[in-house]
């Protein structure tokens, strides 16, 4: 997304590109039935337009036969008004005509742009999702996708018609009226067109500081409730309140300026068409005084103006609207011009795992360039073997899992699989071939058999039940009121850890990956849940090539080789009999957690 703090002479620049960049929606390429629908639309705006400038004549002449006291044509009078009838209904009629009708058009294009912006976010690398906040980041997408269809809306039935109308009127009063009234209300509509902008222009610079203030506080507020636990342990539920309550006192106070602005436009622009409206009337009735104009030329003049009026009013709310929709826009086509760290090669091929041989080879990663995490990691995984990672925290362990997922690209060195270097085939197939079970599993707001089934896309009730039973969680579940329809709440927080964890583990046994990598799974569990676990774990570990971070030693000393990371360098290797005798950075980091167990034993007794 573009920084924010893009200056003000850059914004409006933006806007106009964000406009050229949504109009292809108004026509949708390759879609001949939405093509149709927006002619017929068009058309449907032209005969409404039609009617609505046929319907002053028709109420004109009724009323010069009635100023002319011509009693033998009051049959004529009345075919007049029932005339101007049909046309201000004829005008409504198509106008709606043309709403339906467009309606699927609009629709199309806002999911269209959706589903684009939704699939581009989940295409952006980690590094983007952790430094945004998620909900600023939903109100963005949200305010606009629903620009979209607006904007459709209001550029091919508001500003288009208004344009149409305005000359249709400009040619009428040149006919009959003379250039005065068409110079006249040329300027009046050129003056209210340039109020309009310049005021709107203000205005979009406080509609921009609310949108803002607005996403921070929505942000604060998503932030907050996500951490509701912690709030809770630190009794700041009144803390939290206050700095709520500052951040929504801050987008009303920008939003009484909004409002107060908005007063102050309406005011000018009511000024500038009354005072066309006196004039051209003042003119008409003067005309029909010296006996060059009729009583029905004074109604034909009003109603042209007043109809005039009514979209000329319109197209100042439209133009406010077009603007701010602009900067909705604006954001939305930032995060979608934002580019994914790590991206597929072009024509890259899948990668397909016949064995499972993992290989980091000299391996340099930091997430700041002037911070380097890894420096120099060789590491070769033999297919259907174990190797654990262990270290003290900050050591690079879980960075090693991060790259071989590709959520960032080392610095230096490669990983391959099998030989083929991971950066050269594509992304999808690489974490295809690869399942994890991390420290903390978090699960999506549905079902139990959902967030298992989430392992496999199409996968049977049959298959999720056995996942279930490979991960010792079948039973639990079935002892739940509704199975595994159960609902799990807001990222799995009715189950416990150690069940969280064991859903975590089918939903894996069930895309049953060649790769498995165990990112600390059990560390935040309690002894006797772990043990059970890691029973659990044993099993799924079996023939596969498997990658264990642990930071409890006890739970790798079966592993097939164990390495140690110390500040991103790998200091020690080998079985964990084999580091015990080295007596190096495993045996203190072994020797101390055996001294911590005996202790917490001996206070538990």
């Amino acid at each position: 997304m573009p920084p924010e703090t893009t200056n003000e002479t850059e914004r409006p620049q933006a806007g106009w590109a964000a406009m050229r960049r949504f109009l292809p929606y108004l026509w949708p390429a390759g879609d001949r039935a939405l093509k149709s629908r927006v002619i017929l639309a068009v058309i449907l705006v032209l005969l409404a337009k039609g009617a609505t400038l046929t319907m002053p004549f028709a109420y004109k002449a009724a009323i010069d036969r009635m100023a002319a006291g011509m009693e033998a044509a009051v049959a004529l009078a009345v075919a007049l008004v029932v005339a101007y009838a049909g046309a201000r209904f004829a005008g409504v009629l198509f106008d709606n005509l043309r709403n339906a009708i467009f309606e699927r058009v609009g629709q199309q294009a806002a999911r269209q742009l959706s589903e684009n912006v939704f699939r581009h976010v989940h295409a952006l690398s980690l590094r983007f999702h952790l430094e945004r906040r998620t909900g600023a980041l939903t109100k963005i997408v949200e305010r606009g996708t629903k620009s979209i269809d607006m904007m459709l809306y209001f550029l091919l039935f508001n500003i288009a018609p208004t344009i149409i109308e305005l000359g249709a009127i400009c040619i009428i009063f040149g006919v009959k009226f003379g250039s005065g009234l068409v110079i006249a209300t040329l300027v009046m509509v050129a003056l209210y067109i340039v109020f309009t902008r310049v005021v709107t222009e203000w205005r979009t610079k406080l509609r921009r500081e609310m949108n803002e203030i607005d996403n921070q506080a929505i942000a604060r507020a998503v932030d907050s409730l996500l951490n509701y636990e912690t709030v809770k342990y630190f009794n700041a539920e009144e803390r939290e309140a206050r700095r709520y309550g500052k951040a929504m006192q801050a987008y009303a106070d920008s939003a009484v300026k909004n409002e107060s602005s908005l007063a102050w436009l309406n005011i000018g622009q009511s000024l500038i068409t009354n005072l066309m409206m006196a004039g051209a009337m003042g003119y008409t009735v003067w005309g029909w005084s010296t006996g060059r104009f009729t009583t029905g030329d004074v109604v034909l003049v009003n109603t042209l103006l007043a109809q005039l009026f009514r979209p000329l009013d319109m197209l100042g709310w439209v133009y406010r609207n077009i603007r701010q929709g602009l900067i909705d826009m604006e954001q939305m086509f930032g995060i979608i011009d934002t580019r994914a760290e790590v991206k597929d090669r072009d024509a890259a091929p899948a990668l397909h795992v016949s064995a499972g041989h993992v290989r980091f080879e000299n391996v340099e990663f930091g997430y700041d360039p002037e911070r380097p995490i890894l420096k120099g990691i060789d590491l070769d995984i033999r297919p259907g073997s174990m190797v654990a990672v262990v270290g003290p925290s900050g050591a690079g362990k879980s960075t090693l899992s991060r790259l071989l997922f590709r959520f960032y690209e080392p610095t230096g060195g490669r990983i391959t699989i099998d030989g083929h270097d991971i950066t050269g085939v594509t992304q999808t197939s690489l974490r295809a071939a690869i399942g994890i079970v991390p420290q903390d599993s978090v699960l999506f707001n549905d079902t139990v058999g959902y967030n298992i089934g989430y392992g496999r896309e199409g996968a049977s009730q049959a298959a999720i039940e056995e996942a279930a039973r490979g991960a010792a969680i079948h039973d639990f579940i079935m002892g739940l009121p509704e199975g595994y329809d159960s609902k799990v709440g807001e990222r799995g927080l009715k189950l416990s850890g150690g069940e969280k964890q064991r859903v975590a583990i089918a939903r894996t046994l069930l895309k049953d990956p060649p790769i498995l990598i165990l990112d600390e799974a059990t560390s935040a569990l309690d002894s006797r849940t772990e043990a059970a676990i890691q029973e659990t774990l044993r099993s799924i570990e079996h023939g596969r090539t498997s990658i264990v971070i642990a930071h409890r030693l006890s739970t790798v000393v079966d592993a097939d080789q164990i390495v140690v990371l110390d500040q991103g360098r790998i200091v020690e290797r080998g079985t964990h009999r084999q580091l015990l005798v080295k007596r190096g950075l495993y045996t203190e980091m072994w020797l101390r957690q055996q001294s911590e167990r005996e202790e917490q034993a001996e206070a538990a007794e």
